[in-house]
């Protein structure tokens, strides 16, 4: 049973699309900001430094090896649908999830931990959900932190202290505001719980100066990783430009700003992605707009996974979420109805959970991606202008969702293909 517990106003929880609604109080937004107006400058001026420096010491980052068994997360509410929620986590095999937790539903402790315990077989990443009482009160925040570090240290692999600290409708108003916030969590940390691993930063969209303020600062605490809500969803398929920024540059450009930190280990986490979907209102996180339809948000999820896996600078990605009506791998409006997605996250999580990444090659807005599984070649080929490609004899073709493929000539699109390779002889 759901636990229910109060946002202070002005702000309140839209139960609809799991995120703070929208600030109306324009008085208070105006009086917050002023009164947090050198931490502004502070975050302008060490965007002007470090942005640039960053930008051009991209090409020197090297790509990392990264565990594939990790890479893959799937975003859960430990509240919603619990019988079907712990089935269908069962149904895809997930080893790594991703759970919310909010500081203003401390009741809600004992169900959080209950679920953990159910599901101790994996990784898990609680993102810690501030609300603007326990940013105000610092002391507050160091009482709640305390508890939840001290009953689920054993039952946590990471806490992402705080989430979307660039929008004023999840309360925070500054970095610096975040910067206190976090070194609360650290203080703790350090002095109590040295063997908890913390990341933060927790930065939403390609807002990247707010990032190089929460990386490059006075402060005296570090991060055991990076996180980063990186949506391109406002810019349609996960390839398509913003500036002259693809996806794969912006991750580049996150991941240089980590490795120049000397506030961090080389860590990047994106904890959270998604695609709205078309007719869910008011369960959609954005308007009609950005809607997509259900087969485009399969597609763009997948290669956005795609895109990120090749990047080799992504410790983990989280699939935002698993049961969500307006952008979630399940419908629970009427009854649990899987959506496509829910597919083609189960074969993609199939194919590539042990894969050893080889290379992507990008010509002319064609992709592949090529990996090893079980020491055999795996090619997943997708195109942004629809093509041919000939099945050759040495060719096993799969679907985006799992489909054995046999026609002579394959088309290649919006939905990548698994293709298998075969010893040619």
């Amino acid at each position: 049973m759901a636990i229910i517990a109060l946002m202070k106003v002005p702000f309140r929880w839209d139960d609809y699309s799991d995120q703070p609604a929208l600030l109306k109080d324009k008085e208070y937004k105006k009086k917050m900001r002023k009164r947090e107006y050198f931490s502004l400058l502070k975050t302008f001026l060490t965007a002007v430094i470090v942005l640039p420096i960053s930008l051009v010491a991209m090409p020197f980052v090297k790509r990392k090896h990264i565990k594939s068994e990790d890479f893959f997360s799937m975003g859960v509410d430990f509240e919603r649908e619990e019988e079907h929620t712990q089935a269908l986590l069962d149904e895809l095999e997930v080893k790594s999830i991703l759970v919310r937790f909010k500081l203003w539903e401390m009741d809600s402790l004992v169900n959080l931990k209950q679920f953990l315990i159910k599901n101790s077989d994996k990784k898990v990443i609680l993102k810690i959900l501030q609300d603007r009482e326990n940013i105000e009160d610092l002391e507050l925040l160091k009482t709640n932190l305390t508890t939840l570090f001290k009953e689920l240290e054993t039952h946590v692999d990471i806490f992402e202290i705080a989430s979307t600290i660039n929008r004023s409708k999840w309360g925070f108003f500054s970095v610096d505001e975040y910067n206190r916030f976090y070194q609360v969590a650290f203080d703790l940390k350090t002095t109590m719980f040295q063997n908890i691993k913390l990341i933060g930063s927790g930065v939403i969209d390609f807002e990247y100066h707010y990032t190089a303020h929460t990386l490059f600062n006075a402060f005296k605490y570090k991060y055991n990783g990076i996180s980063s809500l990186l949506y391109v969803d406002r810019r349609g398929a996960p390839e398509n430009m913003q500036f002259i920024f693809s996806l794969t540059d912006k991750i580049a450009w996150l991941s240089t700003m980590v490795w120049l930190s000397p506030k961090t280990t080389n860590e990047l986490y994106i904890t959270e992605v998604n695609w709205p979907i078309s007719n869910t209102a008011p369960y959609a996180p954005t308007s009609e707009h950005e809607c997509v339809s259900e087969e485009l948000y399969a597609n763009y999820m997948l290669r956005y996974h795609l895109l990120a896996f090749a990047s080799q600078q992504v410790e983990s990605l989280s699939w935002h979420q698993l049961i969500a009506p307006g952008y979630g791998l399940v419908d629970n409006r009427k009854n649990i109805k899987k959506r496509a997605a829910f597919t083609t996250y189960k074969y993609m999580y199939k194919n590539l959970k042990d894969a050893q990444f080889l290379r992507m090659d990008i010509k002319r807005d064609y992709y592949i991606l090529q990996c090893l599984v079980d020491n055999k070649l795996l090619q997943i080929h997708w195109s942004l202008k629809e093509t041919t490609l000939k099945n050759e004899d040495f060719f096993t073709v799969y679907s985006r969702d799992g489909a054995l493929i046999k026609d002579p000539i394959l088309t290649i699109g919006s939905s990548p293909l698994y293709i298998h390779i075969k010893d040619a002889k």
